[in-house]
């Protein structure tokens, strides 16, 4: 019988969300791919540090069992396979059971994200962030220098969404841009009953939802939506949720005050949003990344 990951969590990530090798990514930002390649073959015996995205992987994982793969981590990364050596030595340091990887010497490593039918992909680079949101994979861009994860919840994978753009559409976010807060406000109350469509990471919010359903008596997966919304455009927002038959444990409606003081009070592994001014204020906080979607994120064409 073929190996498959159906059923599965797919979590593809790059080396550098997962380990600090920003010391030596500075060495390969000089055009020299050869002394990068040397660098990460002398360090092979030192493991990376942890880097971002390292504590929401750590804790994912911890729902596999030997009788049940819940979670499926690949190393997804423009280093060079003599490179990738250190990435799984460093796995295997800290007890990451990661055994899947795609080394691609600096060419885009997204179009593998189909073949692996991933459910989320994590990557420094903004324009493979771009194009995997373009095929409907949920996809941030990390902030390498973003504040760790707390460690005060080791038995709770904790994740926050922005909403707009990120869990639903950009439908609201659009009527917003464009006519300002009180026609966003009037759009939103007269669609109370009418659920938004989905947004990028809803894909993403239901596969953790089958992941909790599943569960395990050792992890739990605790999610709140931090949105910028205030009464009553809050209404639609619960509504679109309970329509998905999806729950969130927290719901900050915030009216547009910033999102970074509230964020580390909730202390999530990680917290998306679509908006950069959010992120670069978040990310002093907690582990953050920018999902370049929706209306706020229209492509010019240069990163």
């Amino acid at each position: 019988m073929p190996t498959t990951l159906d059923g599965q969590l797919v979590v593809a990530i790059s080396s550098r969300a997962l380990f600090d090798f920003e010391a030596e990514n500075r060495v390969f930002e000089q055009n020299d791919d050869r002394a990068y390649m040397q660098l990460q073959l002398e360090r092979l015996q030192q493991p990376a540090a942890a880097g971002v995205a390292f504590s929401l992987v750590q804790k994912l994982m911890r729902f596999n069992s030997a009788a049940q793969p819940r979670v499926e981590v690949v190393i997804l990364s423009r280093n060079d396979p003599v490179s990738g050596m250190r990435v799984f030595r460093s796995a295997q340091h800290y007890g990451l059971s990661i055994e899947r990887g795609v080394f691609t010497r600096g060419q885009p490593p997204w179009r593998y994200l189909r073949p692996l039918r991933a459910n989320l992909f994590l990557s420094t680079h903004l324009s493979d962030v771009r194009a995997a949101l373009e095929v409907g994979v949920p996809a941030a861009q990390v902030y390498p220098q973003s504040v760790h994860a707390s460690d005060a919840h080791p038995n709770q994978v904790r994740i926050a969404f922005d909403g707009d753009a990120v869990l639903f559409s950009d439908e609201a976010e659009r009527v917003y841009q464009a006519q300002g807060l009180n026609a966003f406000q009037q759009h939103e109350v007269s669609k109370a009953s009418l659920p938004l469509p989905g947004g990028p990471f809803k894909p993403l919010l239901e596969a953790l939802h089958r992941l909790q359903s599943a569960g395990t008596a050792q992890m739990r997966i605790r999610t709140a939506l931090v949105t910028a919304r205030s009464a009553p455009a809050h209404e639609r927002a619960i509504r679109t949720l309970m329509n998905w038959n999806i729950e969130v444990d927290e719901a900050l409606f915030l009216g547009g005050l910033p999102k970074g003081e509230f964020l580390r009070e909730f202390e999530p592994d990680f917290f998306f949003d679509d908006q950069t001014g959010h992120i670069e204020h978040a990310a002093r906080h907690v582990p953050s990344g920018h999902v370049a979607s929706g209306v706020a994120n229209a492509y010019s064409g240069a990163d």
